[in-house]
């Protein structure tokens, strides 16, 4: 099964052709995408997304740029929201020194306070980590040992080992077909059973849509220079990550 385990399909930027964008998406193969609710009203349409649309499966969290708006009532609506059918994953959650939109301090404390959410209701949590490894890991290392996702991963492979030691899957989008990417050996680094596939549309469009908006069907090039790092056929890694996830 080919699974986008990272897409933000519920934002504006499809909100002319959603459905032949799912349509696009099972015509390359694609047999489930999920969505990501970082918002009240992104977690709102990925929702009603899947009311309608059996291949969309949800995940819901408070994104490090928002954690500034964390309080009591935020809390209750995330806890009430991740108990709906379709959820399957909190988040995505983490830290982001690299735009800083919401105080460092407050981003480790709602990020742990996630952590626990999702341990208490047993969800895997997909972690968003940029220009922060160290607390990311220390957080994570500190945390109740529930399954973690490191998502788009392209960090330090010090955060991707010790995350792996700890048992967390790693994911790669569209940036591992860039000129630009460097991360190779962070590909080979992650055991087979852990490894995972996204676009984090409609962001990070791979070659050859560059410069384009991504959409799920891409998913399928990610997979496609995945299997070619690991040396492995395509359809082999497909059924491997698809088991994964």
């Amino acid at each position: 099964m080919l699974v986008d385990t990272h897409c933000h399909l519920a934002a504006e930027a499809f909100g002319a052709d959603r459905p032949d964008v799912l349509r696009r998406a099972r015509l390359a193969g694609v047999e489930r995408v999920v969505v990501i609710g970082e918002s009240p009203a992104a977690a709102e349409a990925a929702l009603g997304l899947a009311a309608s649309e059996p291949m969309v499966s949800v995940a819901i969290g408070v994104h490090p740029h928002d954690a500034k708006d964390w309080s009591e009532e935020r809390a209750a609506w995330l806890r009430s929201a991740l108990d709906h059918r379709a959820v399957v994953a909190l988040g995505e959650i983490g830290l982001d020194y690299h735009y800083d939109h919401s105080p460092r301090e407050v981003q480790r404390r709602v990020f742990e306070a996630q952590l626990a959410l999702a341990e208490e209701l047993r969800l895997p949590a997909v972690i968003h980590a940029r220009e922060a490894d160290a607390d990311v890991l220390a957080i994570l290392a500190g945390a109740p040992k529930i399954p973690v996702i490191l998502h788009s991963y392209s960090s330090g492979l010090a955060l991707l080992e010790g995350a792996l030691a700890l048992g967390a899957f790693a994911s790669f989008s569209g940036m591992v077909t860039f000129k630009t990417w460097t991360g190779d050996d962070l590909i080979r680094s992650v055991p087979l059973d852990r490894l995972l596939v996204e676009t984090d549309s409609p962001y990070l469009a791979p070659v050859p849509h560059r410069g384009k908006r991504n959409e799920p069907a891409f998913v399928r090039q990610v997979a496609v220079r995945v299997a070619a790092v690991r040396r492995m056929p395509v359809e082999e890694l497909i059924a491997l990550t698809g088991a994964n996830a």
